[in-house]
């Protein structure tokens, strides 16, 4: 038999998104919320357009970032989590049927892509996208702790506001910016602690943990009112058709649920991290008395804004 040709990851990529487009078509073609995939379309084209960017300035510049396949490969993951966010069946049943998989869209929007595109984007690249002097003001303004950690949490809670989930069911362009504003949020949220620049560098890892865990508190509050309801808390999810056996408050139950629980094990899986990883350091290196001058600074430099 033939050997299997050696692909690239941009060949991959797209050759995955056909295969993709193929089962959606065949499965959903009779469906009348199917939709067009102008969105996913535009994620390739970032994929490639990244992944060809990082290749020749590897080639020109081998010596200067030899993670840059690593990097790739989270970047790579980063667009693929928001892909299988905004594609079929995901986007299909969180638009039409259950707002419980609405809460899985969200947490990968949130919670699972922006950390890995950050993580996955060389501080080169970042660099030439602050040179501007107005953006790197601008970036630096929203990428500050306490204000990322006020910005992402009202989105949130405007997000899930019932007036608001209703206009974004009800219109696919709403629907697409609430999802842009989400992503771009959780971006600013994520740089406090993903940050790659030294020049704006990421909190200490003491702080980190007090970060991510001030986060996780916020959304309890939806969480909360979406779990221990009794009515809908979004009505338009009770005049779809109901699938699978799942009635609307259980729906509206489970979506509480996975914003509480599978979010905050999330939460507590980064926080776990940094600490392990900040406890071997210490280990390996002694106690980091500088760290911690710096955290007090940090801490009373934000209380005191």
């Amino acid at each position: 038999s033939a050997a299997m040709p050696n692909l690239s990851r941009e060949q991959v990529f797209v050759l995955s998104r056909a295969l993709t487009g193929a089962i959606r078509a065949a499965v959903m073609e009779e469906q009348p919320f199917l939709r067009g995939a102008a969105f996913e379309d535009e994620l390739v084209r970032l994929a490639v357009a990244y992944l060809s960017a990082v290749s020749r300035h590897a080639a020109r510049n081998p010596v200067e970032d030899p993670m840059w396949r690593r990097r790739a490969k989270l970047f790579t993951a980063g667009v693929a989590t928001l892909w299988v966010g905004a594609d079929w069946p995901i986007h299909d049943l969180a638009e039409r049927a259950l707002y419980s998989m609405h809460m899985v869209q969200h947490l990968l929007f949130t919670f699972v892509a922006p950390p890995l595109l950050i993580a996955g984007v060389p501080a080169w690249m970042l660099r030439r996208a602050l040179a501007v002097r107005p953006v790197r003001a601008v970036f630096t303004f929203w990428t500050r702790p306490l204000v990322a950690l006020l910005t992402f949490n009202a989105i949130l809670l405007f997000t899930h506001w019932p007036t608001i989930v209703d206009a974004s069911v009800r219109s696919e362009w709403t629907h697409f910016g609430l999802h842009v504003l989400i992503v771009l949020s959780a971006l600013v949220m994520w740089w406090p602690v993903m940050s790659p620049l030294p020049e704006l560098p990421a909190l200490s890892p003491p702080g980190q943990m007090l970060y991510l865990f001030l986060q996780s508190l916020a959304p309890t509050i939806p969480a909360s009112f979406l779990t221990f309801g009794h009515t809908l808390l979004y009505p338009v999810y009770g005049t779809f058709p109901r699938i699978w056996g799942v009635s609307a408050l259980t729906d509206q139950l489970l979506a509480g649920l996975t914003m509480k629980l599978v979010g905050g094990a999330i939460h507590w899986v980064y926080i776990g991290t940094i600490f392990f990883r900040w406890h071997a350091r210490e280990e390996r290196d002694g106690w980091d008395a500088l760290a911690m001058a710096r955290l007090e600074r940090e801490i009373r430099s934000e209380a005191t804004r």
